[in-house]
């Protein structure tokens, strides 16, 4: 294989349905014109650095986009991380230094509607007068192809934000995951007969969906393990600060310190204030039902 690329440009946050059929030309294209297929992305999202956004909550931590580009055939990432400055330049310094003596792209594959320099200044004409000057190709995803797949991310984060991870998963094409590590909790879980393993995510900008109660399913040491989790305040027990909390089902390993990666399978409820510890008792008890009862109709 040649050092040529392919290359196409773009946040990817979810690296979902739509980004994937993106993903699917560039991967194709490598093959059939021995080429390298390269995704450069950018971090932190715009936003936050343009609009000084804190609130803006991502679907992956930079880690995991990277590992879904790769999943779909992508040999490298190019990571560009988002200052003031790259945003500042014209669209002749990125495509002379970016695109042409970074990445030294053969082939750059990319939506109708993309903007890029200075004030997001330069549209797909300009892209196509750089590239007879610098001497690569330009194809070009038309409205009609982009709009077949009518997804966003920002459609994925509102279901999320509901707590509608069917929808979420449906356009992602996989399950929604966290990674997290398991830390020391109050115990409280023990107590209720139903040990909880709580989950801390150290990026602050993962966006962690709704509060309630969720079937899930994780992998530890090879075998797949499935469970429950509760995203919230224990409001029965007067919690002030959020905690995500899984039990798993049949499991008694010790994972403390272990970071694991735990997918979103359905929500079975919201949360909820109990009368007393008792009546939460039986309230789990119902949730650990539902979730046994989904997941023995399951066929993954």
């Amino acid at each position: 294989m040649n050092s040529a690329k392919i290359a196409t440009v773009g946040t990817f946050d979810g690296v979902h349905i739509g980004h994937q059929k993106i993903l699917k030309r560039v991967v194709n294209f490598a093959k059939t014109n021995d080429c390298i297929p390269v995704v450069l992305t950018l971090f932190p999202h715009p936003r936050m650095v343009l609009k000084k956004d804190d609130a803006i909550k991502l679907l992956n931590t930079i880690d995991e986009r990277i590992e879904l580009l790769k999943s779909f055939g992508i040999k490298e990432v190019v990571v560009k991380e988002f200052t003031e400055a790259f945003a500042n330049l014209s669209a002749k310094d990125y495509v002379e230094t970016v695109l042409v003596d970074e990445l030294n792209i053969k082939q750059i594959v990319i939506g109708y509607d993309h903007r890029f320099g200075k004030n997001r200044s330069a549209n797909i004409t300009d892209l196509k007068a750089f590239s007879k000057k610098y001497n690569f190709k330009v194809e070009e995803i038309s409205a009609q192809d982009i709009e077949e797949v009518t997804v966003s991310s920002t459609k994925i984060r509102k279901a999320l934000d509901i707590g509608n991870v069917g929808l979420a998963n449906s356009f992602l094409g996989y399950n929604y995951f966290i990674n997290g590590s398991v830390i020391k909790g109050k115990g409280l879980g023990r107590t209720l007969d139903f040990p909880t393993a709580n989950i801390h995510i150290k990026e602050t900008y993962k966006l962690i969906p709704q509060d309630g109660v969720y079937v899930v399913k994780s992998v530890f040491k090879g075998y797949t393990i499935y469970g429950m989790m509760n995203i919230g305040t224990n409001p029965t027990v007067d919690g002030k600060t959020r905690s995500i909390e899984v039990h798993f089902f049949n499991f008694n390993n010790n994972i403390y310190n272990h970071k694991l990666r735990i997918e979103f399978l359905k929500r079975l409820r919201s949360e909820q204030k109990f009368n007393s510890l008792d009546d939460l008792k039986i309230q789990l008890r119902e949730d650990m039902r539902n979730a046994l009862d989904y997941i023995e109709k399951r066929h993954d």
